[in-house]
């Protein structure tokens, strides 16, 4: 195990989202780990001792000595991370991750389990809302063959405890919008909202993960190899201590894993693998350029017929304001994994700069063609600038892509 000996702190791992195909312990051969459960926290100081407790209880008598709990904590301002390594003292198969850098319940997940012993992977939220109690079953169905063994919601046995008709309907709705985008995916279970869950490690192992959000769920059946999946029924709690993290941005964050899933697992997908061409980050630039579009014309008829400025200076005018748009929304979103690990001011003003000069040079290029087709083969000057801005556009996307978020300059 990968510990520092100073705090007693897992070592938090980096790189790639990959789980090992063996485990950590397993090259001196003497691993006797069955189960390794991760339980992501961020502000769960007022819980996290009653479940640390009542799942070593239940393990102890299940599997003694064969399973290990792991805290992922995401920096906690309430110290979540250093109550739980209090008592590691007391469980002697506890370990505690604090993460300072990155941020994320499905990637805590993963680092979690990145760290672990165990042949097998699981997943329970540390507000006490997943009965502790069926972690049994999940269990026993892993060992009768399955590869991935899942509580739900929507079995016999399962249910919520007094959820509102809006969030039952947000919950179903997500629901029928996951099996109209990602069918493959979220027709093989009931409840793919789920966060509670129990994994073989070598069904996903090897596999790149590239989790948005909570849903981790999607991204183990979406990317693992998981043939065989059991589902056990559990009733939801509602939370006794802490703040619920449910809100509007989880539900985005859900739909844009949806596409990014859809994208990088369908037939664009296995094309972008044997071409070792990002399709998926593709069409996102073309997104971001398309709205850089409404942006350019918007300002370029303002600029010939409010300013009446020339052509000339009106195309660079036009551009620099589209350049700026779109800048700000890749680096959230078409970039947003590379940026996300720049953290600061003055790298996302380093990254402004590249993407600046890379489409400074676009605008140059841009220019000579809307000057071309206007003046020498008359065409319309709107028409023009449109042919001008997709010559522009694949420019951008290809040299940005080399050259302005590249990751240069993370520890």
């Amino acid at each position: 195990m990968n510990t520092n000996s100073s705090n007693s702190l897992l070592t938090v791992p980096t790189g790639l989202l990959k789980i090992a195909e063996y485990p950590l312990d397993d090259v001196t051969g003497d691993n006797n780990i069955l189960l390794s459960l991760v339980i992501p926290t961020y502000k769960e100081r007022n819980n996290i001792e009653n479940i640390i407790s009542i799942l070593s209880s239940l393990l102890d008598e299940a599997i003694p000595g064969e399973y290990e709990l792991i805290v992922v904590d995401d920096d906690s301002p309430d110290l979540t991370w250093e109550v739980a390594q209090s008592l590691i003292p007391n469980y002697p198969q506890l370990r505690v991750m604090r993460r300072q850098e990155e941020r994320g319940l499905s990637s805590a997940v993963i680092r979690g389990w990145q760290a672990s012993t165990g042949r097998i992977l699981g997943v329970i939220d540390g507000d006490l809302q997943h009965p502790p109690e069926v972690l049994l079953q999940l269990l026993q169905k892993i060992k009768d063959g399955a590869d991935l063994a899942l509580a739900s919601r929507h079995v016999d046995g399962g249910g919520v405890s007094s959820w509102s008709v809006i969030r039952r309907f947000l919950s179903r709705g997500a629901q029928v919008l996951g099996l109209v985008i990602l069918p493959g995916v979220l027709g093989r279970v009931t409840d793919p909202m789920s966060g509670y869950f129990m994994v073989s490690r070598n069904a996903i192992a090897g596999a790149t993960m590239n989790p948005v959000g909570y849903k981790i769920l999607l991204e183990v059946i979406g990317r693992g190899q998981v043939r065989e999946i059991a589902e056990a029924g559990y009733v939801f709690r509602e939370r006794t201590e802490g703040e619920s993290k449910v809100t509007w941005k989880q539900y985005v964050e859900y739909i844009q894993h949806l596409i990014r899933l859809r994208v990088s697992t369908g037939r664009l997908g296995k094309i972008s693998r044997k071409v070792n061409f990002p399709i998926g980050r593709f069409i996102r630039f073309g997104a971001v350029g398309f709205s850089g579009v409404f942006v350019d014309l918007t300002v370029f008829h303002l600029m010939r017929t409010v300013i009446n400025l020339g052509l000339t200076r009106s195309t660079i005018l036009s551009a620099e304001v589209a350049i700026l748009n779109n800048f700000l929304w890749n680096d959230l979103w078409t970039f947003g994994d590379i940026s996300r690990k720049q953290i600061g001011n003055r790298q996302r003003f380093q990254r402004f700069l590249k993407f600046n000069m890379v489409c400074l040079a676009g605008i140059i290029i841009q220019t000579l063609v809307v000057n071309f087709l206007f003046n020498s083969l008359g065409m319309n000057q709107y028409l023009a600038k449109l042919v001008a801005i997709a010559v522009a556009t694949i420019w951008n996307f290809w040299v940005n892509l080399k050259l302005s978020w590249r990751v240069t300059d993370v520890k």
